[in-house]
């Protein structure tokens, strides 16, 4: 989701008081370890912002609500983690964020209206497919499940110590312009416009934020109450 939307939902879901815990399940479905990660920007803290998480293995987070924040998974971490970090390799996060290029899982649990929102967004770029379904309650799922790795343009990718892509920027993440990032004179929806790259992105994840206004195509919404399923590698 672009940070403006994060922001206003993140606002909205402020206003409100109590709510029930919302537990996400999160799964490794890659053939890897993975350290999965957890950030929060309003509302109570998850009961872990971070742990290891094996190949095949999962692992569950209780999150009370109103909340909104954000998940990701770490890779190929040591004293560091090589995509992801946060600043304590693969331990708990405690309030950093995850350096890009990064796929983010983003929610306001108990947002306007009652509502959770949620979405799968590359605006950090991307590191691991990931899909995100609401349990039990007839909401939609959504997804990046292409590896935008397997063709990232050469001058946004991230290269691991073997020479293999684990890791692709964004164009904002990348080159930092403000027609790529939507700010300054461009921090408008009519003026910020998909690039070459966000239409890369895009079409190997649809369902997916590729720039920062990519909201009709991105955002999804549920009744507040389901717990939600996390899949990296789904």
């Amino acid at each position: 989701m672009g940070m403006q939307s994060l922001v206003a939902l993140a606002f909205a879901a402020l206003l409100l008081v109590g709510g029930e815990s919302a537990r996400f399940t999160i799964t490794n479905n890659c053939d890897k370890t993975i350290w999965p990660a957890a950030l929060s920007g309003g509302g109570s803290q998850p009961s872990t912002t971070g742990f290891e998480l094996a190949s095949k293995a999962t692992n569950s987070i209780d999150i009370p609500a109103p909340w909104t924040g954000r998940i990701w998974a770490r890779t190929f971490c040591g004293a560091t983690c090589l995509t992801g970090e946060c600043g304590k390799g693969g331990g708990p996060c405690n309030g950093a964020g995850g350096n890009p290029p990064v796929t983010l899982v983003e929610f306001t649990l108990n947002g306007d209206g009652g509502n959770d929102f949620y979405d799968v967004s590359n605006v950090d770029g991307f590191n691991l497919p990931v899909s995100v379904a609401p349990e039990n309650s007839g909401c939609p799922t959504t997804s990046c499940p292409g590896d935008i790795n397997n063709g990232c343009p050469g001058n946004q990718a991230v290269r691991g110590p073997d020479g293999a892509v684990i890791a692709c920027n964004s164009a904002c993440t990348a080159f930092r312009r403000p027609e790529d990032c939507c700010t300054g004179e461009f921090n408008n929806p009519d003026k910020c416009k998909p690039s070459d790259s966000s239409r890369y992105f895009k079409g190997k994840c649809p369902q997916a934020y590729s720039y920062a206004y990519d909201d009709k195509s991105s955002t999804f919404t549920c009744p507040t109450g389901p717990n939600y399923k996390i899949t990296f590698c789904p």
